[in-house]
């Protein structure tokens, strides 16, 4: 038994997102794009453990739950040092010359290919965790920054529930917490952004989001329905034949509206209650789509340091207490 390693786990729940708005208003001149979005995570997470070590090796191990349907597959996982959760680690060792070791374990629940963010939300989550257990102080400010730097989806996680994105997406307006019921679909079927951009066309007069603001802003849940937009939709449904296909089954429900997240291919409905969510979530099964599930929005990353036996990896859920300090 090794009496150095630390005694303490920093955990944190890495939320997935959705895109209740996207547009594209311009190609740059650095090759990205500049865009508008509004985002809000929800409550399906990936999950990451954190123990500082006193060597200086850096390691990550990582799998997908279980819990998956038989004929699903979430996606293939990366080597552990193209991981952006262990790039997010390795950025902070070098930024600050850091001697420092750490052993991260991440189980992911997250599909992959799907528009969810689960690896931004992993590096967000890997870099607050980092700050912890190794004492460095930083804001979640400064950790926005360092963050933009591994991906323009990372930033936004540090916010607290819904904010506004704009740029290449690192620059974050935080709006605040929300609570809404969604239904999502991720369909056996993945897209990359870097090619659903190139199939991307800039509109000669780009959607406002500001109809949807309202309803967010007066709690006119029908309104932000009726607003959600994604202009990867419509490049989407010609580039897979399953998009198609959920959004026509999400035309026969009794949704507020519906949309796809992100690049897709997760497609996803606004309810009107915990409940109603549950029920259209349960016709959707029936139609043998993917994975279904239904959730609630939620504020972002959560953490908490658990003091436990080393190899003791337990999940929140799982552990029955012991968590000592929450963010």
């Amino acid at each position: 038994m090794d009496v150095h390693r630390s005694k303490y786990s920093f955990v944190a729940l890495a939320p997935a997102k959705l895109n209740l708005f996207f547009e594209v208003l311009e190609k740059r001149a650095d090759g990205y794009h500049e865009v508008l979005t509004c985002v809000c995570p929800i409550q399906m997470y990936d999950t990451l453990w954190f123990r500082p070590a006193p060597h200086r090796e850096l390691h990550l191990s990582c799998r997908w739950v279980t819990a998956f349907p038989k004929d699903f597959s979430p996606g293939d996982l990366p080597p552990p040092e193209n991981n952006l959760a262990y790039k997010a680690v390795e950025l902070l060792r070098r930024r600050f010359g850091l001697e420092k070791g750490a052993e991260v374990i991440l189980v992911k629940r997250i599909p992959s290919g799907s528009g969810l963010g689960g690896a931004s939300s992993d590096a967000a989550a890997a870099l607050k965790l980092a700050n912890w257990g190794w004492g460095l102080g930083l804001t979640d400010a400064e950790l926005r920054e360092i963050a933009a730097e591994l991906g323009s989806d990372v930033p936004l996680f540090f916010a607290d529930g819904l904010a506004i994105c704009r740029g290449r997406g690192e620059k974050v307006s935080p709006l605040g917490y929300v609570p809404l019921h969604f239904v999502v679909v991720r369909p056996p079927a993945a897209l990359a952004t870097a090619q659903m951009y190139r199939y991307i066309q800039v509109p000669a007069s780009p959607r406002s989001v500001e109809s949807l603001l309202w309803g967010v802003r007066t709690g006119r849940w029908d309104e932000v329905g009726r607003n959600l937009f994604n202009r990867f939709q419509e490049v989407a449904v010609n580039v897979c034949s399953w998009i198609e296909r959920v959004q026509a089954e999400f035309n026969r429900l009794d949704l507020l509206g519906h949309a796809l997240t992100g690049s897709g291919t997760a497609y996803f409905g606004l309810c009107r209650s915990a409940l109603h969510a549950r029920w259209v979530a349960a016709r959707l099964r029936q139609r043998a789509l993917g994975l279904v599930w239904a959730g609630r929005s939620t504020r972002g990353i959560a953490c908490w340091v658990k003091e436990s036996c080393y190899g003791d990896y337990r999940s929140p859920d799982q552990a029955g207490g012991g968590a000592g300090r929450k963010t």
